[in-house]
């Protein structure tokens, strides 16, 4: 008998067994499952000590993600962070007490920038915002400019037929930030509005509603317009902007992240367009998004072509160019969903529209 395992040894050493190593996770003396303890239970035993754990971290290094060590920046191996990023600004002021005018004055004695070595710096990239990172190596989209965004000229508000309208920059998009109000054309021409259900559904005109006839919910979110009123050559946006067409909000979308293929697509788009264009829990008035673009898309409701208003919390929004009246295209952000819905309806809907630079 001590012969016979004498020789199983040497064969044993004798042997690649590197496919025995998941016997050393599982850790089963019957190694091939037979009931028995025998030769080849042994043989596989024997496997287990063509392991190696070079790092000593217990792991055999056949089954180690890493041999070695992780560094700062989760790299095996690395040579931990490399990058160059702003840790500290200091600003040291003093003042001085100027007896005759009764007048403190107060001024910068000294500054400094700390840096240190981080493993990634996002960081706004753009020279001219006020929060420019000259170490930054990737954008994040969080530049700043006090007087607005040169993509809206340097501007953060803009007003149109008496209301004021928050701005945002979205790539190289300007938007309204809020749902369009007016109940003009930019001719000036009135667009018809208080029509009763039976006028609203039977209409060929361009229209205009507020939710559920109440003036109240006029600032929140903005009117409801049917397709007329938005295929109307007079035009809804002031001069130089124009309601966003499909091309525009497809922009904004891939802006966003949305893949470009689907550019076209009817259905549900992209992933999380929809929470980053909706305005967040703690805005106001609020929606169910991060509104991490700014957009704030709110809660608008629509007008059914019946003459009703819908009551589920979702926003509508009309796309300007449709081909024909049978066929409008729409964008509808609903409560919980994370993309944005892309479809058509009848042109006696009512729904929000959002003006965009041309």
């Amino acid at each position: 008998m001590k012969k016979l395992l004498t020789i199983l040894f040497a064969v044993a050493l004798g042997l690649n067994l590197s496919a025995q190593t998941d016997y050393v996770e599982t850790w089963d003396p019957d190694a091939d499952g037979d009931g028995l303890i025998g030769v080849s239970d042994l043989l596989a035993l024997l496997g287990v000590f063509q392991e190696e754990d070079m790092d000593n971290d217990g792991i055999w290094d056949s089954q180690d993600d890493c041999v070695g060590a992780y560094d700062e920046c989760e790299v095996c191996n690395g040579p931990g962070p490399q990058i160059l990023g702003i840790d500290t600004i200091i600003v040291y002021y003093d003042s001085l007490y100027a007896e005759a005018i009764d007048e403190w004055w107060v001024y910068e004695l000294y500054s400094d920038t700390l840096l240190t070595y981080l493993c990634e710096n996002p960081g706004c990239m753009d020279p001219t915002a006020d929060n420019y990172d000259p170490y930054a190596i990737e954008e994040d989209n969080s530049c700043f400019w006090s007087d607005g965004s040169p993509v809206c000229d340097f501007q953060n508000t803009f007003t149109y037929d008496g209301y004021t309208y928050d701005l945002v920059a979205i790539g190289d998009q300007c938007w309204f930030a809020e749902n369009l109000q007016t109940e003009h054309y930019s001719n000036g021409d009135v667009i018809p509005g208080n029509l009763n259900d039976s006028q609203w559904s039977e209409t060929s005109e361009g229209a205009q509603a507020i939710y559920e006839n109440d003036e109240e919910n006029l600032a929140n979110m903005g009117r409801l317009y049917n397709y007329y009123a938005v295929d109307d050559l007079r035009g809804l946006c002031p001069i130089g902007w124009n309601v966003a067409t499909d091309e525009d909000w497809s922009i904004l979308e891939m802006e966003l992240g949305m893949p470009e293929y689907e550019l076209y697509n009817n259905g549900w788009r992209g992933t999380d367009q929809g929470v980053q264009l909706k305005s967040s829990p703690e805005d106001f008035p609020p929606y169910d998004g991060s509104n991490s673009s700014g957009f704030s898309a709110v809660p608008g409701r629509k007008r059914y072509t019946s003459g009703s208003f819908l009551t589920q919390p979702y926003a509508y929004f009309w796309m300007s160019g449709a081909a024909n009246l049978e066929y409008c295209y729409m964008r509808r952000m609903y409560l919980t969903e994370e993309g944005v819905f892309r479809n058509t309806e009848e042109p006696n809907e009512g729904h929000s529209v959002r003006c965009v630079r041309d």
